[in-house]
C-alpha cells in the first residue's frame, strides 16, 4: 500500500482586513503574509499590521513581508507584528539575510526571482543562511514591485531539481493552477497573493478557500515529465 502524500503547506499573503484574515484562517491557511512595503496595494501600516497578527496568533504563522529593510525598519515591524517568520523579498545579499535572521531572532524566507535555469544557482546561494526559498517569477524589466504581480514562471525549470523541501513556490498561482503546479514541482508549500484578490490589493474570500482546497486535494506523483506543462 503506497503511503498517503505529505500535506502541502499553504500560505495567503497580503492579507490586509481582518474579513480576509478571517476567510484564510477559516479556509485553513497554515500561513498568513502581512506585506509592509508602502508600495504595495497590500502594503499594512504597523498598527493595522500588529492587530492583523495578534487577530492570527496561534490559528496560523504570521509572515512579515519586507524588502530590503534596514536594522530601524526590522526592528519596529518585529516589534509590533511579533511575526513566526520573516519573509525577504528584495535584493537581500546572503549576508543581510543571515544577518536579519540573528538580530530579529525568526527564522527568515528569501524569495528569489525565477525566469531561467541560472536564476537557480542564484537561489541556492541563500540555500546556507535561508530557513526556506520562496520561488517567485522574477519581475520583468521596469516592474513596480518585487513580487504580487500575478506572473507565473516555467516550473518545468524546477522539476526534478531535488530542492522541494526546502522551497516554496509562488508567482501567480491560481485555484485553477495551483494542483498542476505542485504536480510539475514537487513543491512541498505554496504561496498566493494576486490569485485569491478580485482587483489588485482586495483578496476574495471564494477564492481564497478555493484555493487552500486545491492545494490541500494535489498529490504530487513521484514524477512528471519535465516537457508536461508551461504556464
Amino acid at each position: 500500500m503506497s503511503a498517503d502524500p505529505a500535506p502541502i503547506l499553504v500560505k495567503i499573503c497580503g492579507l490586509s482586513t481582518p474579513e480576509t484574515l478571517a476567510a484564510s484562517l477559516a479556509a485553513g491557511a497554515d500561513q498568513v503574509g502581512l506585506v509592509h512595503f508602502p508600495r504595495s496595494p497590500r502594503h499594512v501600516d504597523l498598527a493595522r499590521g500588529g492587530a492583523l497578527s495578534r487577530q492570527a496568533r496561534g490559528r496560523a504563522e504570521r509572515v512579515a513581508l519586507l524588502v530590503d529593510p534596514d536594522d530601524a525598519l526590522l526592528d519596529a515591524v518585529t516589534a509590533a507584528l511579533d511575526p513566526d517568520w520573516l519573509q525577504l523579498h528584495g535584493s537581500e545579499s546572503p549576508a543581510r539575510v543571515a544577518a536579519i535572521r540573528a538580530r530579529s531572532g525568526r527564522p527568515v524566507m528569501k524569495a528569489v526571482g525565477i525566469a531561467a535555469r541560472d536564476d537557480l544557482a542564484r537561489a541556492a546561494a541563500y540555500a546556507a543562511c535561508a530557513d526556506r526559498l520562496l520561488l517567485d517569477a522574477k519581475p520583468g524589466p521596469g516592474a513596480a514591485l518585487p513580487g504580487g504581480n500575478g506572473h507565473a514562471f516555467d516550473w518545468t525549470l524546477i522539476a526534478g531539481t531535488g530542492l522541494a523541501a526546502r522551497f516554496m513556490l509562488s508567482g501567480g498561482l491560481t485555484p485553477e493552477t495551483v494542483a498542476r503546479a505542485i504536480a510539475v514541482t514537487g513543491a512541498h508549500a505554496v504561496d498566493v497573493s494576486s490569485g485569491v484578490e478580485s482587483v489588485p490589493g482586495t483578496k476574495d474570500p471564494d477564492r481564497i478557500a478555493a484555493f487552500v482546497a486545491a492545494a490541500r486535494a494535489a498529490a504530487r506523483p513521484p514524477h512528471v515529465a519535465p516537457t508536461a506543462h508551461r504556464p
